[in-house]
């Protein structure tokens, strides 16, 4: 269990200036810029492997004006994303920070690009829900796990230490709330000590603490989790025996699309291209094209928490390029069938009440009736033989609330004032999803990962924000930053 413990001087085992805890994007995003920065860093992982929930996503990170959208003529501004995040969130965000990650997320994926040889590409074949441009940018197996791979890659090739089967258990600090460092334990049971001059905090959020989701997402208290098992809500914790202010703790992702029982996530392209959800009952329940996150409560409403997304082979091709989605067809996830009916009878559904239900999804494309759920389907092209289903669940992925923060990742207080040395990124730190799954737009997590991991690691006791790179490898320091001071 993770405490916090009060010391007016500790002896330490070694000292390092800089201590990330956890080695997913946003602690290795913020390793790297730490280092670039000239900072001694090392990252303590409590898993074997950096792993994470970002090698659970889709390795996606939204991002505006970027070289890549150019080149494939999509018309994009940072603006026009922070609009996007604003109003998929009901106005709940702090504007600021929706702002800061808004115009860093550019910069900092083509400074990934430049400096570290990721080889981003922009998805141009279909949209998420809430965005007004394509702008999710991906590897080429539009994976987390290859994203992940290649961020740990880059720190080794930094020569950045990255402590794995390290997992930090307590925080030692002073009275005035100054970390001055932690200890974690070896598999084997032995602790170490580390004292440092300032902590980051990337350990995510509490997805896997059951006790603090049935607090604060009553809603999803049952419901599968889909992300990483070490989100116990650490850093949470520490923050607020530090004094730390929290915010939006409702806030979260979920996701209306898992496999099952495979677990494996299917894209929402299957949906988002005119596809759509049925129960056991072949039935439609809602507005699938609201957005994924929200849409996991919907599905766990139904008869077993199931549904069957039902798309085309068309969607399929589309959605192939994700390498989740080909991995649940090589299960047998994926069925198929040639007619309405035939497919009914292969996933066991009722054959007049599924044709029925795919008869009127089709007529509202046709633009002859209005649907009961007031799904726009205007632009959508009818579903044609081969027709394809996967049978869903809805679950958590991760919270999107934690520790309050200023634009340079440090952890306020209540009053608004830094606390002395900490710092927090990715889901450790209050997102820029609001209070619950209906705010969070495609994206958010590995967006506020990367760029306040980037924001963490490159300052210590001040805020940036990005201005487009000077030229290719430009570092943050290069990127025509402004420096600003004190607290927000």
């Amino acid at each position: 269990m993770s405490q916090c413990v009060r010391v007016a001087e500790k002896a330490f085992d070694y000292r390092v200036p800089l201590i990330v805890v956890g080695a997913g994007a946003a602690g290795l995003v913020a390793a790297l810029s730490a280092h670039e920065a000239g900072e001694e860093v090392i990252v303590l992982e409590r898993d074997p492997l950096p792993r994470g929930s970002t090698a659970l996503s889709a390795g996606l990170i939204p991002a505006a004006a970027t070289r890549w959208q150019s080149a494939a003529g999509i018309s994009d501004t940072p603006q026009l994303f922070a609009s996007d995040i604003l109003r998929k969130a009901h106005d709940e965000p702090d504007a600021i920070i929706v702002d800061h990650v808004a115009r860093l997320a550019g910069p900092t994926i083509e400074w990934l690009a430049d400096r570290h040889g990721l080889n981003f590409s922009v998805i141009e074949d279909f949209s998420y829900p809430g965005h007004s441009a394509r702008r999710m940018h991906g590897l080429a197996s539009r994976s987390g796990e290859e994203l992940i791979d290649a961020l740990r890659a880059a720190a080794e090739a930094c020569e950045i230490p990255v402590i794995c089967d390290a997992h930090v258990t307590t925080l030692f600090a002073d009275d005035t709330n100054r970390v001055l460092g932690l200890a974690f334990a070896r598999p084997d049971g032995t602790l170490e000590e580390i004292g440092c001059d300032r902590l980051i905090l990337a350990c995510n959020g509490y997805g896997g603490n059951r006790t603090l989701v049935a607090q604060h997402i009553p809603s999803l208290s049952e419901a599968t989790y889909f992300g990483h098992a070490g989100n116990q809500g650490d850093a949470l914790l520490w923050g607020q025996s530090l004094g730390a202010a929290t915010r939006h703790l409702g806030g979260h992702q979920g996701h209306g699309s898992v496999a099952h029982p495979a677990g494996i996530l299917i894209s929402w392209a299957t949906i988002t291209e005119g596809g759509f959800q049925v129960n056991i009952r072949g039935e439609r329940f809602s507005n699938e094209a609201k957005g994924y996150s929200e849409q996991a409560a919907e599905v766990l409403k139904q008869p077993d928490g199931l549904a069957w997304t039902v798309f085309d082979a068309r969607i399929a091709a589309i959605t192939r390029q994700f390498e989740d989605f080909r991995r649940a067809e090589a299960m047998g996830a994926v069925v198929t069938a040639e007619s309405p009916a035939h497919l009914a009878a292969r996933i066991n559904l009722p054959e007049d009440r599924f044709v029925s239900t795919f008869g009127k999804v089709e007529a509202c494309k046709r633009g002859e009736a209005s649907d009961a759920f007031d799904r726009d389907f205007s632009g959508s092209q009818p579903l044609s033989a081969p027709l394809c289903a996967v049978r869903v669940t809805g679950a958590l992925f991760h919270t999107q609330g934690g520790l309050v923060i200023d634009t340079s990742a440090r952890v306020l207080n209540p009053d608004g004032f830094a606390l002395p040395n900490l710092y927090a990124a990715g889901g450790a730190a209050c997102g820029v999803s609001g209070n619950d799954a209906s705010g969070y737009l495609s994206g958010n997590g590995l967006l506020t990962a990367v760029t306040l991991g980037r924001t963490a690691g490159a300052t210590r006791a001040r805020a940036i924000s990005a201005e487009p790179p000077a030229g290719a490898g430009a570092s943050i320091d290069s990127c025509n930053v402004a420096i600003q001071s004190g607290s927000t």
